[in-house]
């Protein structure tokens, strides 16, 4: 399956290829143009968890891991699916007005799908060590330190009004790194911005084991930051 990160290193690749004109002598070739790799619409699938159920406890433990994993994300992939048909459903009827209503939904599984399967490779059982590299120089460019980071991304998560997603992204066409309070799954979001670090505070994420207090939560959750794969988005997105 392609992945996102694998799509932009292949994309990386071509435009490296496409400079060193490597890419030029086969793109000048009698050559039918490739078509792009899709899948039918309505075929996503739940990703597993890279870990266990019960690794990440006692900071998120195994019943709502299950619970969020099994139960909601499904839910959103099963949204995401049913919109998609819905759409090359309408398409091929010409029904322009249901498509416009539809998107709604697609927009809104769609993110759901995707905040969540982020979330899950963003943390790890014990954490990792501090980010390092580029992605620690722009994090101290940007907010001053690591922890300058985590006092803005925290309070950006914790204020969320109602559910929501707190997130730290890149934005490449400004070239500096924000953080962001997301209303529901896509809401508030900064177009053309790269999530990088993202935290659920939806209340199916937390609320069995902290019940109304997020900022617990969130503290327990920064001790699970896979900062390996953030760093490695980050490389991925500049």
């Amino acid at each position: 399956m392609i992945t996102r990160r694998s799509f932009l290193g292949s994309a990386a690749a071509m435009g490296g290829l496409a400079a060193s004109g490597v890419w030029t002598a086969a793109a000048d070739a009698d050559e039918p143009t490739p078509k792009p790799a899709s899948a039918e619409p309505g075929t996503h699938t739940l990703p597993p968890l890279p870990y266990a159920y019960d690794a990440l406890a006692p900071a998120i433990s195994e019943d709502i891991l299950r619970l969020h994993h099994g139960k909601h994300h499904a839910a959103y992939v099963k949204g995401l699916n049913g919109a998609e048909v819905a759409i090359a459903d309408a398409r091929a009827k010409k029904d322009d007005a249901a498509i416009a209503n539809i998107e709604r939904a697609l927009a809104f599984h769609g993110s759901g799908h995707i905040n969540h399967t982020i979330y899950w490779e963003n943390m790890k059982p014990g954490g990792a060590r501090e980010p390092a590299g580029p992605l620690a120089d722009q994090i101290k460019a940007d907010f001053g330190s690591v922890d300058g980071l985590k006092t803005q991304l925290l309070a950006a998560s914790a204020t969320v009004e109602g559910n929501g997603w707190g997130a730290l992204v890149w934005s490449p066409m400004l070239k500096r790194l924000y953080t962001l309070a997301i209303l529901n799954h896509q809401n508030s979001y900064m177009v053309g911005a790269v999530t990088l670090l993202i935290t659920d505070v939806w209340e199916h994420a937390y609320y069995l084991d902290y019940q109304n207090r997020r900022g617990d939560y969130l503290t327990a959750w920064w001790g699970l930051v896979n900062w390996d794969d953030v760093a490695g988005r980050f490389a991925s997105a500049r």
